[in-house]
């Protein structure tokens, strides 16, 4: 559950409360990975099982006084039917009981002060994030892919630590399906758990064996070679199962698939999971949502009018996709600009940058395009981008200009909305557009953009400005940056809105 909530919302509380229960949980497991090899002594050879009765039933518990006779009497049977059982059995046995004894002490440490108070505080923080929603199927999916790419893995080298790697990606697939998508857990959760299980014992098989190698517990070639027959026998079986269950036009993993986000979708959701973890950290997302919308109405005007396309001083791409990739990244940095602010208002530009790079890039989203935003947002304030500052130095040189001049928008935007009041509304570019009689508008750009001209400047009109506002100074100070990478003077001044213009301009201007 922890897992699933630090992916959306990053209180630290999710961590810790993760980290004590892990503790615990490990302690616990090693207890019971001890007595799982037991118990597949017992499955493999009955001998042992029947041993063990003799002796009375299940060991005595440590200490007792009837252990010693327990013992010999189960030892006396288990050699005749199996040394090498009877062996690595009374190994484990005494494994289990210093193994109880670290589980009693681990129990007796645990803080059930602060477990109380993490069952009060948590459960208020989750209702932020409804259960079977479309974020939580976003992040089943993320755990689906991860899992499925193991998958792929494990059937093709047969390693014992691809199928247990690939456990482990079941496991979390399955546990965010338990935890947070009702439905699908409801049709999904016997096969999720099955094939949990049928792999779980495939590593069960192989830390016996390996116990069994490591104990030096068998009197011959003979007595190893039948144990690793055995072994060999049951663990098969179950990766056949699995593979039948999994392979195929019925595979399960397809059969998953269907009932997570599809296509475009993926995208839009991973957007609304980045916008729920800023929430959680930014002390004023509602300003974060308004410089994302100038962000990108400049960033939407300056390509229309060639800025932003090919050349020496303009972003440039191969093509839209290209285009895009900077578009969205010009929008994840104008939304996540302030969640360095959690940690305090001081340098919050440079806790932004760490931030965004630990959080990573979710299912649908290129890594370059959210480290891009990552160093985007850092530029937001303080000291301007140079090529030569380490967050720029190691990039490509094209790399480096769109990066730039996507912080010297973000720069501007973020200006306009400085007083964190919604007072500027809307921005525009007011030079006119010149089509070439070869351009033509293709998925909102221009495959050969329209220009200015070389000298003329870039004039922004702006719903709710006001000259002489502390904005106007702001917006004075931040516009400089985007000057210098279009290489022209930049005018900002304000605009009426299309409601507030007489009726004749109002025409003509929606014209």
């Amino acid at each position: 559950m922890a897992d699933g909530m630090i992916a959306m919302d990053p209180d630290r509380e999710w961590k810790a409360m993760k980290k004590a229960g892990k503790a615990l949980f490990q302690s616990l497991g090693n207890l019971r990975d001890v007595q799982i090899m037991m118990e597949w002594i017992e499955k493999l050879h009955p001998a042992r099982t029947e041993a063990t009765a003799t002796g009375g039933g299940t060991p005595a518990p440590a200490g007792s006084g009837d252990e010693a006779d327990s013992a010999g009497a189960a030892g006396d049977h288990g050699t005749r039917s199996d040394t090498a059982a009877h062996a690595l059995f009374q190994i484990l046995r005494g494994r289990e009981i210093e193994q109880k004894r670290v589980a009693r002490a681990a129990l007796e440490e645990f803080d059930r002060k602060q477990w109380r108070q993490w069952s009060r505080s948590l459960p208020l923080r989750a209702m932020r994030a409804r259960p079977g929603s479309l974020v939580f199927k976003h992040l089943a999916l993320e755990r689906w892919t991860a899992a499925r790419e193991l998958h792929t893995r494990a059937l093709r080298n047969r390693s014992q630590v691809g199928f247990h790697t690939l456990r482990i990606g079941i496991k979390r697939f399955r546990y965010i399906v338990e935890n947070f998508l009702p439905e699908q857990h409801k049709a999904w959760s016997g096969d999720l758990k099955h094939m949990q299980d049928l792999l779980g014992e495939v590593h069960d098989l192989d830390v016996l064996w390996a116990t069994a190698l490591s104990c030096h517990v068998f009197p011959d070639e003979a007595s190893r070679k039948n144990w690793h027959e055995r072994i060999v026998e049951e663990r098969t079986k179950r990766i056949d199962e699995y593979r039948e269950r999994t392979v195929g036009p019925n595979s399960l993993w397809d059969q998953w698939r269907s009932g997570l986000p599809q296509g475009k979708q993926i995208q839009q959701i991973a957007l609304q999971r980045m916008k729920l973890w800023a929430k959680a950290l930014d002390p004023d997302f509602a300003h974060s949502e308004r410089v994302a919308r100038l962000a990108l109405e400049l960033y939407d005007e300056l390509s229309i009018r060639g800025l932003v396309g090919n050349g020496s001083s303009k972003l440039t791409g191969p093509d839209d996709h290209d285009r895009e990739d900077f578009r969205l990244s010009l929008q994840l940095a104008a939304l996540l600009h302030d969640v360095g602010k959690a940690e305090g208002k001081k340098k919050h530009h440079k806790e932004s940058l760490e931030l965004i790079q630990a959080h990573g890039a979710p299912l649908g989203w290129k890594a370059e395009a959210m480290n891009r935003a990552a160093i985007v947002a850092r530029f937001h304030d303080g000291a301007l981008p140079s090529r030569s500052h380490k967050a720029l130095r190691d990039l490509l040189s094209h790399e480096q200009k769109v990066t730039i001049q996507l912080a010297a928008i973000l720069r501007l935007a973020n200006a306009f909305d400085v007083e964190h009041d919604g007072h500027v509304r809307r921005v525009h570019i007011e030079n006119r557009v010149r089509e070439s009689e070869s351009g033509q508008r293709t998925s909102g750009f221009l495959r050969k953009p329209a220009t200015l001209g070389p000298t003329e400047a870039l004039v922004i009109g702006a719903e709710g400005f006001e000259a002489g506002s502390s904005t106007a100074q702001a917006v004075a100070a931040e516009r400089y940056l985007l000057e210098l990478v279009l290489r022209r003077p930049v005018l900002v001044k304000p605009r009426q809105s299309v409601g507030q213009l007489p009726k004749s301009a109002r025409l003509k201007t929606t014209a």
